[in-house]
């Protein structure tokens, strides 16, 4: 049994809309997915992410298990380190961290695999390159793993897979695990009952490029108050939603979509919503130079037509300019 804590970088909260309308009687659109969208977790762990986390453990029949889906620009070392606190400290065990990667975007060094396109918006940076945010987000992420979910490896040679695999073993805790798959789809074996006990290592876990600054306070990082929350650059990114309105063929928007990823530099696009008059929603979702969609479940009467986006790109994205391409 289960109970999923989802984090939104963003206004829109698509991710944990879409676990709730997965259409299973074991995942019920109330009470075991909880969503916190007032920004990143690890930025809040005070006043968002040790409540949600209270409130979960004070339910008469508590879950078995919490899966914790931060936004993708999270540090997880901040919500390691909350596990130390008095409140929950007794109660819970991080299992494992959990880290995921697009073998397609690495086995490319690059953020988009169009070279002409990279070109243009000057991030020809290996994605391990830690001068670029990205890749000192993908560092520090790398340094709290215990496991490395290699995704969309199916987009990779397999001769290119193992040299791949084995570049981001060296760059990860000792011990730490890289497993390979394709459209996310990881046994749950692999990634429950690891027992790496985190919030009892923290030191091998340490941030490689963003330091903590000592304080006190509620909002400090860890239950002595040494610790207050961490700067980690979250000013290099920046997330907006857009609706859409009047969308009557879906190859249309992800035309636009593509077309937005490739003039911007913008890392992620994702969103849903009724198009023209089919009963199911349309399900967006954008990484890079990828884009695709698909028809997850029928429309709510409630629902009205046009489509939600979240836009999450490089800090001073223009979001007119944006706009103008997907909205048109």
């Amino acid at each position: 049994r289960f109970a999923v804590l989802v984090n939104e970088f963003g206004e829109l909260g698509v991710d944990g809309d879409l676990l709730r309308g997965c259409g299973l009687d074991a995942c019920p659109e109330e009470g075991d997915i909880v969503e916190l969208a007032n920004g990143c977790i690890c930025c809040t762990v005070a006043e968002e992410f040790l409540p949600a986390m209270e409130s979960i453990l004070a339910r008469s029949d508590p879950p078995e298990h919490i899966i914790i889906e931060t936004s993708g620009l999270a540090l997880p070392q901040p919500l390691v380190r909350a596990f130390n606190w008095p409140e929950i400290r007794n109660r819970v065990t991080v299992d494992a961290v959990v880290a995921l990667a697009d073998a397609a975007a690495l086995a490319t060094g690059q953020f988009a695999e169009d070279e002409e396109a990279v070109e243009e918006l000057r991030t020809k940076d290996a994605l391990l390159d830690h001068d670029t945010p990205l890749g000192e987000l993908f560092e520090d992420q790398l340094a709290s793993a215990d496991l490395l979910v290699l995704n969309k490896a199916d987009l990779v040679p397999a001769e290119t897979l193992p040299g791949l695999e084995h570049a981001l073993e060296e760059r990860m805790r000792k011990g730490a695990r890289v497993i390979t798959a394709a459209f996310s789809r990881v046994p749950i074996a692999a990634v429950f009952g690891i027992g790496a006990e985190a919030e009892a290592d923290l030191e091998s876990r340490r941030e490689r490029h963003h330091n903590h600054h000592d304080g006190g306070g509620e909002r400090a990082g860890s239950p002595d108050g040494t610790e207050l929350e961490h700067a980690h650059g979250h000013d290099d990114f920046v997330s907006f939603s857009l609706s859409v309105d009047n969308v009557s063929d879906p190859e249309v928007l992800a035309g636009r979509i593509r077309e937005a990823m490739r003039r911007f530099e913008i890392y992620r696009v994702k969103g849903f919503g009724a198009v023209g008059d089919r009963p199911l929603r349309a399900v967006f979702q954008a990484a890079g130079p990828r884009t695709e969609y698909y028809f997850d479940r029928v429309l709510r009467e409630d629902e009205t037509q046009g489509v939600g986006l979240v836009v999450i790109g490089k800090s001073g994205l223009d979001r007119t300019a944006v706009a103008e391409i997907l909205v048109s």
